[in-house]
């Protein structure tokens, strides 16, 4: 990624794609994953929060703000892929710390989701909250608006998704991330918002080929490469076990 700039190759990523093609982040939870997806030929990375808390010692939404900042600057450093971090709602530091934060460790986007505490946010008050980060960060970085109707029971979440999108794309979010909606309601939204549309890989479905079909331009997986290779480790140390116990 020599004399190119990482914000701007995230970006044109994004967007120089073709029908039907999304871009696939792998979801790098250390150095070690990162520096394996990237020599696999991956052109970006992401970092889960989940993947990385586990990594750390801790459950996922209980990472401290230095822990996850620190893994992510690590992250970055491994890697001459740009790189996007999960940094759930920002820990509670306002948008300035925020930005400077994440510019510090170097990643070049971030997902920044709109639920706490297990309950959504007001989609106003989100819509601000999102202003404020893009302001602090510039127009560089890539403003990923995770909308979270799916995951916390909203009553019409196609509706209230395509409401959202478009007051976060208002307030200058780069991409959309409506985690959980099924493929027929990702199509629509696709279709109707203006903006990269995250749709969110796992195992028995759906697929990335899945998610790029409907329009997703965007494909993650979360914390779960992270968990299937937690599984493996869990697996061989169950073999490991069963041979000196025998």
């Amino acid at each position: 990624m020599s004399g190119t700039d990482p914000a701007a190759r995230l970006r044109e990523l994004h967007h120089d794609r073709k029908p039907g093609e999304a871009l696939v982040l792998p979801g790098a939870w250390d150095p070690a994953s990162a520096r394996i997806f990237a020599e696999a030929g991956f052109a970006a990375l992401a970092t889960p929060s989940a993947g990385v808390s586990a990594s750390l010692g801790h459950a996922d939404g209980e990472c401290p703000a230095e822990e996850m900042f620190a893994a992510v600057a690590r992250i970055v450093r491994a890697v001459e892929v740009p790189v996007s971090a999960d940094i759930e709602r920002g820990y509670g530091l306002p948008p300035r710390e925020i930005a400077e934060r994440l510019l510090d460790a170097g990643a070049v986007g971030c997902n920044l989701e709109d639920s706490v505490s297990g309950g959504l946010v007001a989609a106003g008050e989100q819509a601000e909250f999102l202003a404020g980060v893009r302001e602090a960060l510039g127009r560089g970085p890539f403003v990923n608006a995770r909308i979270d109707v799916y995951l916390r029971g909203a009553e019409q979440p196609l509706e209230e998704a395509l409401a959202r999108g478009r007051a976060y794309v208002e307030a200058g979010a780069d991409g959309v991330y409506p985690i959980g909606a099924p493929l027929d309601d990702l199509a629509v939204l696709t279709r109707e918002l203006s903006v990269p549309v995250n749709g969110l890989a796992l195992d028995g479905g759906p697929s990335p080929a899945e998610l790029s079909a409907v329009g997703c331009a965007r494909v993650t997986f979360g914390g779960g490469l992270a968990a299937r290779a937690y599984e493996g480790v869990r697996e061989m140390a169950a073999e490991l076990r069963r041979g000196l116990f025998r």
